[in-house]
C-alpha cells in the first residue's frame, strides 16, 4: 500500500503516503464553538503515531487548539505564514510556516504549500494567516484544498495528482465567499483532472438549529458526484463518509 487516505470528518484528513501518517486540519472533538458534531467520533487510534499535521488556515473549524494539542506532541504542525505565534501561545511548539512554492520533506514524502483563495482572519478582530492548501508528493500524490474559492490557478496541478481531497460545502444553511459548493467543486475537479476526486467538508459540523439541513445531511456530497460525472467525466469519485479509508495502488 502506497497511498491510503482516511475521511476523519469535516476538513479531517489521514493520508498515509509511503510511510508517513499525516493529518489535514484536525478537529476531534464533539463540539467545536456552536457547531457540534453530528457524525461519528474520531477514534484515537485514526490519529495515533501522525507525522504532520498540515494546517490550512485559522478559522475556529479547522485550527483547534485541543485536537491539534492532542497530536502535537509527537507530531509538527506545518501552518501557513502568521500562524505560529497564535499557536505557540496556546501551547502548540512544533510549528513551521508555509507559504505557497515552499516545500518540506516528511520521510519520504515532499510536502508542499499551494495557494488558496480564503478569508485570513481567524474572526473580525483575530489573527490573520494567509490560507493555503497542500500537495503531498511520493510514489503518489495528494491535493488538500483546505477551504478555497474555484480559482484558474487550479489547472497548474493538471496530469500530477492522484487524489483530490474537495471541499463541496459547510457546516450552514448557504456558504459564504471563498468556498465551493458542488457544482464549483466539480469544476474545481476538472481544472486539476486528478485520477481520484473526494468530496470532503460537509456532513460533519451543523448548527443545532440547522441539523436537518445541508450541514448534517449527504445532499451536497451527492451533488458533487452528479456535478462531477457532467463536468469532470474522466475523474473517478469516491464518495467516503466519515471514518472511511480508500486505497490506491
Amino acid at each position: 500500500m502506497a497511498l491510503a487516505v482516511t475521511w476523519l470528518g469535516h476538513a479531517t484528513v489521514l493520508v498515509e503516503a509511503d510511510g508517513a501518517r499525516l493529518v489535514t486540519d484536525p478537529v476531534l472533538r464533539g463540539r467545536v464553538g456552536p457547531l457540534v458534531r453530528v457524525a461519528p467520533p474520531v477514534s484515537g487510534e485514526a490519529v495515533a503515531d501522525v507525522d504532520a499535521v498540515l494546517l490550512s488556515h485559522m478559522h475556529a473549524d479547522h485550527a483547534d487548539p485541543a485536537s491539534l494539542r492532542r497530536i502535537a506532541p509527537s507530531a509538527g504542525v506545518l501552518a501557513p505564514r502568521g500562524a505560529a505565534d497564535w499557536l505557540r501561545r496556546r501551547r502548540i511548539a512544533n510549528v513551521r510556516e508555509l507559504g505557497p512554492g515552499d516545500e518540506v520533506e516528511i520521510g519520504a514524502v515532499r510536502v508542499g504549500a499551494v495557494r488558496a483563495e480564503h478569508e485570513a482572519r481567524r474572526h473580525q478582530l483575530g489573527p490573520s494567516a494567509e490560507p493555503i492548501g497542500f500537495t503531498v508528493r511520493g510514489s503518489g500524490s495528494v491535493y488538500f484544498a483546505g477551504d478555497t474559492d474555484l480559482f484558474e490557478g487550479m489547472a497548474e496541478l493538471a496530469g500530477t495528482i492522484d487524489v483530490a481531497l474537495l471541499p463541496v460545502w459547510g457546516w450552514g444553511s448557504k456558504l459564504g465567499p471563498g468556498h465551493l459548493d458542488p457544482a464549483r467543486a466539480a469544476r474545481a475537479a476538472a481544472l486539476i483532472a486528478p485520477r481520484v476526486a473526494i468530496p470532503i467538508h460537509w456532513g460533519t459540523l451543523a448548527l443545532p438549529r440547522l441539523l436537518r439541513g445541508n450541514a448534517a445531511s449527504d445532499r451536497p456530497a451527492l451533488e458533487f458526484v452528479s456535478a462531477a460525472a457532467r463536468e469532470a467525466p474522466q475523474v473517478e469519485v469516491r464518495l467516503l463518509r466519515p471514518g472511511e479509508r480508500t486505497e490506491l495502488a
